[in-house]
């Protein structure tokens, strides 16, 4: 995973607000996840998803790690930074402060990004 394997959004989105894409290609997982696998909650390797979020972390030049949701279809919606240790079960995430990263994981949905005119509160849905 290189920063050329990011998709880049072109939205109207404040200068405070980034978004991203990324790929399947470039990871280090393998079989049924192969390769950039970011799912840690489907069977992969945990070393593996490890190492793609990590090299995700570096390719897209982020301030802090994603927080990163244990995924489910519902309509439960957390607050970024409010968990310390175990990933939430949600299918959406939001903030209202300044470096944190919402994330979600698609597969065959659309993620919906979202923020405010200002960019002071940003959420991912998916």
């Amino acid at each position: 995973m290189t920063a050329n394997n990011l998709i880049i959004p072109q939205w109207p989105s404040p200068p405070n607000v980034r978004a991203l894409i990324t790929t399947r290609q470039g990871g280090h997982s393998s079989g049924a996840y192969s390769s950039f696998n970011l799912g840690s909650h489907v069977g992969d390797e945990p070393g593996k998803v490890d190492a793609n979020r990590q090299q995700l972390q570096e390719a897209a030049d982020l301030p802090a790690e994603p927080c990163w949701l244990n995924q489910v279809h519902g309509t439960d919606v957390v607050e970024a930074g409010q968990y310390l240790s175990e990933a939430p079960e949600a299918d959406a995430v939001f903030s209202t402060e300044s470096g944190h990263i919402c994330a979600v994981l698609t597969a065959d949905c659309l993620p919906v990004l979202l923020c405010s005119r200002s960019g002071d509160f940003v959420a991912a849905v998916h």
